[in-house]
């Protein structure tokens, strides 16, 4: 959440900032909390006012009641200061609620390194391998995984429905042997403390990360719980320190963690829909880090660098690009997207979102820190990253690893997790 006293200080560069998201009705919010932290410090200042005239007269009638004198008149004038306030009172609520919604629906601000464009304006910061040479036409994983027994998405779709696919056998193998080499590669090497997080959370935990009001319609929530299935476990790692107020000498924290993700995807219909590329249901092992201000910006790229030696040790041809303004997440200050290279689709693909979010997410959740003892809280700095999501990367590992004689060849960092080489029909 954006910091509204900010905002009212310096109004125009508030909106310069937020502009640069490129979206009109971004604008149209800031004016309205604007326009409603006005109307609040008004009757905040009518209130005052009518309670100290009320707290003078108060004393005043003392004096006459005990001098003997008529205080009946103002008395009867006091009756009205009262009903005004009460009046105020319920207006101030209303206007609070409302200004609460507002900077609820007001996005981050983006960070300067975030450049101009629109989506697909993307800037590539670096690359890293070749796409395979495979020698004959590539197939697309749906036709390898059905040919293999390891993917059947037509039982996935009599279960629950289109977008949830099943894995088999050697399939199902190689995701858990995918979630254990995150998971050790990240704690043991990285330095991450290893979290088993609910797969539930309620609505605070949501609107703390910024995935309410937002991203209503893409989640999952259930009945009569009002709770929510995580689209991420950036939602209950974050909200961990949710109210807190840590040691400011224990920074950074460091957490990773697996959990199944669950996304309606609603703004995606008719998009990539095929196979594995676009689903409702996936798994991921998430990174999270909460560290002061002023080491933000080495986190993040610490942050992404762990991420991408996932990718290296899986030997996927990858590549990282810096999000434009126009394609910056809600609650995003700044982002690097990591793609692989897929030979089936021939397409680049999307596996991780590494991003810092400054203090929005830790203002969300009132997350802070002390500098030592006698200084004043501040608050943190969130940054979080896939490190990596699962579905795409079976993808790739499939149509990459891809042979003519139908089989798979594994990385070789897999072939202790998985048990095999490469995979084969049986």
């Amino acid at each position: 959440m954006l910091d509204i006293r900010e905002l009212r200080a310096d109004p125009t560069e508030a909106r310069r900032r937020l502009g640069r998201r490129h979206d009109p009705e971004v604008l149209k919010l800031l004016d309205e909390a604007l326009r409603l932290d006005a109307r609040r410090r008004e009757i905040l200042g009518e209130v005052e006012r009518l309670r100290a005239e009320r707290n003078e007269a108060s004393r005043e009638i003392g004096i006459r009641k005990g001098a003997g004198e008529d205080a009946s008149a103002l008395i009867e004038a006091m009756k009205g200061v009262s009903a005004r306030i009460g009046e105020l009172d319920d207006e101030l609520a209303g206007v609070e609620g409302a200004l609460g919604a507002c900077m609820a629906s007001l996005p981050n601000v983006p960070d300067p390194r975030v450049p101009e464009g629109e989506e697909g304006e993307f800037e590539i910061v670096r690359s890293e391998g070749e796409p395979p040479e495979l020698g004959f036409e590539a197939r697309p994983h749906w036709e390898i995984g059905a040919e293999l027994g390891i993917l059947d998405l037509e039982r996935g779709a009599k279960i629950t429905g289109s977008g949830f696919p099943v894995l088999m056998g050697d399939g199902a193998r190689l995701q858990r042997g995918l979630i254990d080499f995150m998971l050790d590669l990240h704690r043991d090497e990285h330095g991450y403390r290893e979290v088993a997080p609910p797969y539930v959370v309620h609505r605070d935990s949501m609107v703390g990360t910024g995935h309410l009001p937002k991203f209503a319609e893409d989640a999952y929530r259930t009945e009569p719980d009002d709770l929510y299935l995580v689209p991420t476990a950036e939602v209950p790692v974050t909200n961990l320190h949710r109210g807190e107020i840590l040691d400011g000498e224990l920074l950074p924290v460091a957490y990773v963690a697996y959990t199944p993700c669950f996304r309606r995807e609603a703004g995606s219909a008719g998009r990539d829909t095929r196979g594995l590329l676009r689903v409702h249901q996936f798994d991921k092992v998430e990174l999270v880090r909460l560290t002061p201000p002023e080491r933000s910006s080495d986190e993040l790229e610490l942050l992404t660098g762990h991420a991408e030696e996932v990718l290296r040790r899986l030997e996927l041809p990858f590549r990282r690009i810096l999000l434009p303004t126009g394609d910056l997440g809600f609650a995003n200050a700044i982002t690097y997207d990591l793609e692989v290279w897929s030979a089936g689709v021939e397409e680049w693909l999307e596996v991780s979102s590494c991003s810092s979010y400054a203090d929005y997410q830790a203002r969300r959740a009132d997350i802070r820190f002390r500098r030592g003892p006698g200084r004043s809280p501040e608050f943190v700095h969130t940054l979080n990253g896939s490190g990596v999501a699962l579905a795409r990367v079976i993808v790739a590992l499939l149509e990459n690893g891809q042979r003519g004689d139908g089989s798979v060849v594994l990385p070789e960092a897999l072939h202790p997790y998985v048990g095999v080489e490469r995979l084969a029909a049986s």
